[in-house]
């Protein structure tokens, strides 16, 4: 016990690592402890841990990277039409459309996936009923639905954190408007089985709308994952997939997201919209989606970060998921908000809380070099 509190201890007041004149005005004024450090141990003690010069992000599932510098061009490039009412998306659309040979008329573009997860809330909420979905899992869309009156009915993960097909289905109810997935799910980076997501959402869809949120597509290598846009572009209806240029592309900043759903439900989307599409950031993304040196590189580093972290996790025993993103979710066995606040002392942000596993942290994969130090961190507070 005293040799974790006096790990922690190192760390707590983490401007120890910035050099002693910083850490010495974070720890004047705190009253002394049998634990607490001196300065001059805190220095010898945490000196073969270098600190980046900034705030690690470990917290956003951010591309570290982005956008790429063929995308950063296309940025400056399209400010000298910035002062002008353009379409523009179409070029956008015109590139996924071939890029997923699936219709224009099945495509809209959104102020991020974000956009498009809110009308979805929306659309399942404007006539009173329910909207059942895994827990955990991302609050976009039922955090929408829920304060626009929808009931909703949450699913928890089975005993192997995956999505729980079979009780969701039981949990539907004849008031049940929208079902919603996402796949890879968010916290838990791991995948719904390819043939068992599409005959879920072909049964699912017959007569209530099914959301599958694809944030993570471009991230999945795995025989076991299938999008499910191949239901949309064989023209079954009550099906929406959503897509984000904010992950691999780092356009997070830029806002521009898709929805993918037959003809009628893009047109009845596009109406309830409110955000508006900003030039830089539709160019950014047709470059981008054009940037396919970038998009490996990307998918290259992360796995190096992940291999970094998952790594430490075998080390130390820590249960983990194995991740089909660019996060993981650990057990660390504390309290989330305990860790994060230890976390940032030694200067990186990890993963909100996700009720009801909040002795679980999400760790998006920042550099492999700083998740290098992530480990470094993780080690000398609770290894």
């Amino acid at each position: 016990m005293t040799g974790t509190i006096s790990r922690r201890k190192l760390l707590l007041g983490g401007a120890a690592f910035l050099g002693a004149g910083l850490a010495d005005s974070v720890w004047r004024g705190i009253p002394a402890t049998p634990f607490t450090p001196s300065l001059k141990f805190l220095n010898s003690a945490l000196a073969a841990i270098p600190r980046p010069d900034h705030l690690i992000r470990a917290s956003s599932n951010e591309n570290p990277y982005g956008p790429s510098q063929i995308a950063r061009q296309a940025i400056a490039d399209a400010m000298i039409d910035a002062n002008k009412y353009l379409n523009h998306g179409s070029d956008l659309i015109a590139h996924l459309s071939e890029l997923e040979d699936i219709s224009q008329d099945n495509i809209a573009i959104g102020s991020g996936s974000g956009e498009i997860l809110a009308v979805g809330g929306l659309m399942a909420s404007l006539t009173p009923g329910s909207v059942v979905c895994p827990d955990p899992t991302f609050g976009g869309l039922i955090s929408y639905a829920d304060n626009f009156g929808a009931e909703l009915i949450r699913v928890p993960v089975n005993a192997n954190m995956e999505t729980d097909l079979q009780a969701m289905y039981n949990a539907i109810r004849p008031d049940t408007t929208l079902v919603y997935l996402c796949n890879p799910n968010n916290p838990i980076p791991n995948l719904i089985d390819r043939q068992a997501l599409r005959d879920f959402v072909l049964e699912v869809s017959r007569d209530r709308m099914v959301f599958v949120d694809e944030a993570y597509h471009e991230f999945v290598d795995d025989p076991a994952y299938e999008s499910m846009l191949g239901l949309i572009r064989d023209g079954h209806k009550n099906i929406i997939v959503s897509r984000t240029a904010s992950k691999i592309h780092g356009l997070a900043a830029l806002r521009i997201g898709f929805a993918y759903s037959h003809p009628d439900h893009i047109a009845d989307m596009q109406r309830k919209m409110t955000g508006q599409l900003n030039i830089a950031g539709a160019r950014a993304a047709l470059a981008s989606y054009q940037d396919l040196e970038f998009q490996r590189y990307t998918l290259t580093q992360n796995r190096k970060a992940l291999d970094v972290v998952e790594g430490m996790c075998d080390e130390l025993g820590l249960r983990y998921i194995k991740s089909h993103a660019n996060f993981t979710f650990i057990h660390t066995g504390r309290d989330i908000n305990e860790v994060s606040a230890a976390m940032r002392e030694a200067g990186i942000l990890i993963g909100r809380p996700f009720p009801p596993m909040l002795d679980w942290a999400r760790v998006s994969m920042a550099k492999p070099e700083e998740m290098e130090y992530f480990v470094q961190v993780y080690r000398t507070l609770y290894g």
